[in-house]
């Protein structure tokens, strides 16, 4: 199985993310994680477009928007139009998620299905065909330095089960990934 390896942008130095990035790509990361929270889904306030839009004219590798906010349909075409690779919205957010995830399409860029801990990873057995990646959640959005829920596991192996017939369709953990972690959810 072949697996990525994403930088999560928010974790990042903001007065040095330029060079983190150069660093990063020296390294031969595989993609880049940008968190967008506006303080309702979530409790914090994350990156911004303009910010996109930059860090896309310093870079080709792939940006990974993860949208932690309570009404991605508003927000869906700036951040694509700021070079969004991909966008990945929570199936917990508001509106309509069919919709939304064909807007993000709609708009150019590749479109992911992002759940909490809580959140039952059949809800993605409809979507199969639609999506091009599916994002679960190894901690609770936005507390920093947690450690990976134990359930994660199981959630992979089930989600990995689900896409065996879609071998497009990329699985994304976000948070808790260290390296002693890494090898059990490659596994």
């Amino acid at each position: 199985m072949k697996y990525f390896l994403a930088a999560s942008l928010i974790c990042g130095d903001p007065l040095k993310l330029s060079e983190d990035i150069k660093e990063l790509e020296t390294a031969g990361i595989d993609f880049l994680h940008f968190d967008v929270m506006d303080g309702h889904f979530v409790p914090r306030i994350g990156l911004y477009p303009e910010m996109l839009s930059t860090i896309k004219k310093q870079t080709k590798v792939p940006v990974d928007v993860h949208l932690m906010i309570e009404e991605p349909e508003k927000y869906i075409p700036l951040f694509a139009k700021a070079g969004a690779d991909y966008i990945s919205i929570h199936a917990e957010a508001s509106g309509d998620l069919k919709n939304n995830l064909k807007m993000i399409r709609e708009n150019g860029a590749k479109d992911g299905v992002a759940l909490k801990i809580e959140t039952d990873v059949s809800i993605l057995d409809s979507l199969l065909p639609e999506i091009d990646m599916g994002m679960l959640m190894a901690i609770h959005p936005c507390i920093l330095g947690q450690k990976m829920h134990p359930e994660t596991l199981d959630r992979i192996e089930a989600v990995s089960n689900k896409i065996k017939d879609y071998p497009n369709i990329l699985i994304n953990i976000d948070g808790g990934v260290t390296p002693e972690t890494a090898p059990d959810m490659i596994k």
